[in-house]
């Protein structure tokens, strides 16, 4: 049998989603309090990697049993229980036995948070911005990204990608209030380091360093080497993974 987990986390405790050697890691956690609670070796595969302190707002995996879970919502329950607090489970589904946690996802999308006054209460989950910002100007900026399918020059130097190929159907800037303001993106898949490398170079653009044309010219010139910082982890958050409908028809709603 197989089962869908639904899931968030705040990173900041965390090296990543993926399972690494001497680093705690969030699938590390949820697979150690699983195996325990079904009393038996439980691997948990995920929607995909996030880097160190990135949290997840929603998050998908799934993990295989011998034998079918009679009531999932306890089982949630029992879970979260064992988990820590930085750590929750929303809900637990069964799925089709060949559904797949990662491979199966047809989009991803992601949120950037900033703040532009100093603040100490949205410190630990956005990256304060001093500098006079034009979101106008990056707004534009990001409207080519839809346009581009090479993500390379985005993409953290040596990582194992098979393909730099990407189609993002979703880039904006969206203002909470006077001082806040959030960066959403969509694709069908993203790069290690891609969106806080793209934000990175957007506040070249709104900050005046780099012109429009400008980035244009290092999205196409295909080198990390010639696009912005990474900003910070903290800011960034796993928004939503999305399936097609008949993999998480059985989710509650």
């Amino acid at each position: 049998m197989r089962y869908f987990i639904k899931l968030a986390f705040c990173g900041t405790n965390y090296f990543g989603w993926q399972k690494q050697p001497n680093a705690v890691t969030v699938q590390e956690v949820l697979s150690e309090r699983m195996s325990k609670l079904l009393r038996t070796e439980t691997d948990i595969v995920g929607a995909g990697r996030t880097d160190t302190g990135v949290h997840a707002l929603v998050y998908y995996a799934h993990f295989d049993t011998v034998e079918e879970i009679e009531d999932c919502e306890n089982m949630v329950y029992r879970l979260n229980k064992m988990l820590p607090n930085d750590i929750v489970v929303y809900d637990i589904f069964s799925v089709d036995s060949n559904a797949h946690a990662r491979y199966d996802a047809v989009s991803r999308t992601y949120h950037y948070y900033i703040d532009t006054q100093k603040n100490p209460f949205t410190e630990k989950f956005m990256s304060y911005r001093y500098q006079p910002t034009d979101f106008d100007l990056m707004n534009e900026a990001a409207m080519y990204l839809l346009q581009v399918s090479d993500f390379s020059s985005f993409c953290k130097a040596g990582s194992d990608n098979k393909t730099t190929i990407c189609k993002v159907t979703e880039a904006q800037w969206h203002q909470i209030n006077s001082s806040q303001y959030f960066f959403r993106i969509t694709a069908d898949r993203f790069l290690r380091n891609m969106v806080r490398a793209i934000v990175g170079t957007l506040f070249d653009v709104g900050e005046k360093k780099i012109s429009l044309d400008e980035f244009y010219s290092i999205v196409n010139k295909h080198d990390r080497c010639k696009a912005g910082e990474s900003v910070e982890a903290k800011g960034l958050f796993l928004a939503d993974v999305r399936y097609p409908f008949e993999i998480g028809a059985r989710e509650k709603q």
